[in-house]
């Protein structure tokens, strides 16, 4: 009994989340201050009503034609004024405009649909973006791009089948119902209501068993595929160790756990198939047998016994989808349950009701006892004070883990101070407009990632509305443009999927004709050629330093000898400063950063 009570109440949080998504997609297709949207909805539901309305009559014409043709039809002819073939043209003519308005009430809610599955992508696209780092770095992107694709399909499925497939069903089961009732007698449509009562009954109980054998079968197809692709990527390693025939004993496992389920499924869907083709089968049997005995006794005719099994007819071929249908909706509800649960995360990082924005005057930059970690129970920062005076360029130094990196993401505000304050001229970057601070602050990372488009998408990334002058301005500076212009396209040449193609130096000038496009007051240079060759670090070294001129530079460094000319070296270990000066001065002081210095001075010689 426990276990029954359980399963109810998951089966009702079902049914509460489910309505609860359709309630949010009802504002979409309803929006205030949208009078067309409105208008087009009312007009595809006027239009949709009168396809069902000629849907239900249709066979009418065809009852009257097949009475007219019997040796006594001439009153049934008499009482529409047409004649057999008149009838049997009528007939035709109400099946061609069924389908006429059901494809006008497309026409005229496509724009409404797609408008929806648009705003809705957009929507979500947009709350992805704000988001904090901290959920972009624990959700994986290929999780998110497949919550975005499944949820704005789920709303184009139950646009379709909810709306225009399951609610024009019911409202023609209730007017087929109500026909039976008038033109024939209760039994009839007690016998349809039973009929269906029961197929839906029996298709939604064995859907929801098929259900869970589909999603094991699924997870082993998953399973399977993984195993595969994981051993293909690893071909060398198969190789040295000999371990074909393992791999193919794993993966041959893997599928056999798949045919299994497969084969379930398959047994199962036939089983629901012969079940549904009892019920309906069934009920239309007895509802033939009881207009033939009407038809002996004289109370019906001919006619009247083909309308009746063109009304079973009619409500039988969209119930045989209602399996299939029932499934979809729920796959669609869970999918749009995920894609509004992702529109639900709220953003970590926000901007306050009344923040402006950001002015630079200088670019001081100033760090006021900030405290910071990821973790509450792990601090990284500890109280930093620290000022970088407009112009100068500080360099950041320590070991990994000392915090280096994460002053830069909170100048940036990918996160929000713990305690203290940051500020850029006086102002607390809490206070002003992400949008405007990131205007103001250029990044060259450790590794430029570029956009799978053109070398002049790339570098025009940093200011959209550059001009052609400047984006080659910005190339020439960065020395990256002869080496643009011995490409076979140029600037139009496609650098493929994050850049691929582009050696790692080359990448990092594109990176910085990029960031000398944007031209910010403050720049920020995170181990910008610390994954780079000694050859190109030097040649990059120098375009890094030729674009610090006249800027504010914090420079987060690793290879001690890149920062060597900075005007001030700040030396933190375990998130505090432990020293900080110039070069030489704190060579002498021989503390952290003399032993930092030394220890890859070795390091360099034994390479």
């Amino acid at each position: 009994m426990r276990g029954l009570a359980k399963t109810d109440a998951n089966l009702s949080d079902a049914q509460i989340q489910g309505w609860s998504v359709i309630r949010r997609v009802v504002p979409y297709l309803w929006p205030d201050g949208q009078g067309w949207v409105k208008h087009r909805v009312v007009l595809a539901l006027i239009v949709l009503l009168l396809s069902k309305v000629i849907a239900v009559g249709t066979p009418v014409f065809y009852k009257q034609a097949v009475d007219a043709l019997a040796p006594d039809g001439a009153d049934a002819a008499t009482v529409l004024g047409l004649g057999a073939v008149g009838l049997t043209l009528a007939y035709g003519f109400a099946r061609l405009m069924t389908v006429g308005f059901q494809q006008l009430r497309d026409v005229v809610f496509t724009r409404v649909g797609q408008r929806a599955l648009r705003q809705l992508a957009l929507e979500t696209f947009t709350h992805i973006h704000r988001l904090s780092m901290r959920y972009h770095i624990t959700r994986k992107t290929g999780g998110l791009s497949r919550i975005i694709e499944r949820g704005v399909k789920g709303v184009d499925f139950l646009l379709r089948f909810l709306l225009f497939s399951m609610g024009p069903l019911v409202l023609e089961l209730l007017m087929i119902s109500v026909i039976l009732f008038f033109l024939f007698d209760v039994w009839y449509l007690a016998v349809v209501v039973l009929t269906i009562s029961l197929y839906v009954w029996f298709t939604f109980k064995v859907t929801e068993w098929r259900v869970k054998i589909r999603k094991e079968m699924n997870d082993q197809d998953t399973d399977a595929n993984q195993k595969a692709i994981d051993s293909l990527l690893n071909f060398e390693t198969v190789k040295y160790f000999g371990a074909e025939r393992w791999e193919a004993d794993r993966y041959d496992m893997a599928m056999a756990n798949y045919e299994n389920a497969a084969i379930r499924t398959n047994y199962s869907l036939a089983f629901l198939n012969f079940g549904q083709s009892v019920l309906i089968t069934g009920g239309l049997v007895a509802v033939m047998v009881m207009a033939a005995k009407g038809v002996q006794r004289g109370d019906l005719t001919v006619g009247d016994f083909v309308m009746v099994n063109a009304y079973m007819i009619q409500i039988t071929m969209p119930l045989n989808f209602l399996g299939t249908v029932y499934r979809e909706i729920r796959q669609a509800l869970i999918d749009m349950g995920d894609m509004f649960d992702l529109l639900g995360q709220p953003a970590e990082v926000q901007d306050k009701p009344d923040a402006t924005p950001l002015k630079v005057d200088g670019g001081r930059v100033t760090l006021q006892g900030v405290a910071f970690g990821y973790d509450k129970e792990r601090p990284i920062l500890k109280g930093i004070s620290l000022e970088v005076e407009p112009g100068q360029t500080v360099a950041i130094v320590g070991s990994s883990g000392s915090g280096k990196s994460t002053i830069g993401r909170l100048l940036f505000r990918f996160y929000d101070v713990g305690a203290g304050a940051l500020l850029i001229d006086g102002q607390d970057v809490r206070d002003v407009t992400q949008e405007s601070l990131h205007a103001q602050i250029g990044v060259v990372p450790q590794d430029t990632v570029l956009f799978n488009d053109t070398v002049h998408y790339n570098i025009a990334y940093g200011r959209p509305g550059a001009s052609e002058d400047e984006i080659i301005a910005a190339a020439k500076a960065a020395k990256i443009h002869d080496f643009i212009q011995s490409l076979p396209d140029g600037y139009d040449t496609t650098v493929g999927e994050r850049g691929l193609k582009l050696s790692g130096g080359e990448k990092q000038r594109v990176g910085i004709a990029r960031t000398l496009l944007k031209n910010p007051p403050i720049l920020l240079l995170d181990e910008a050629t610390s994954a780079l060759d000694t050859e190109t670090e030097m040649e990059i070294q120098a375009e890094l330093k030729a674009m610090g001129e006249g800027r504010t530079v914090i420079t987060i460094a690793h290879r001690l000898s890149t920062i060597a000319d900075a005007d001030r070296i700040v030396v933190l270990e375990n998130g505090v400063i432990v020293e900080e000066g110039k070069h030489d001065d704190l060579l002498v002081r021989a503390g952290r950063y003399a032993h930092l210095w030394n220890r890859q001075s070795e390091e360099d010689e034994l390479a």
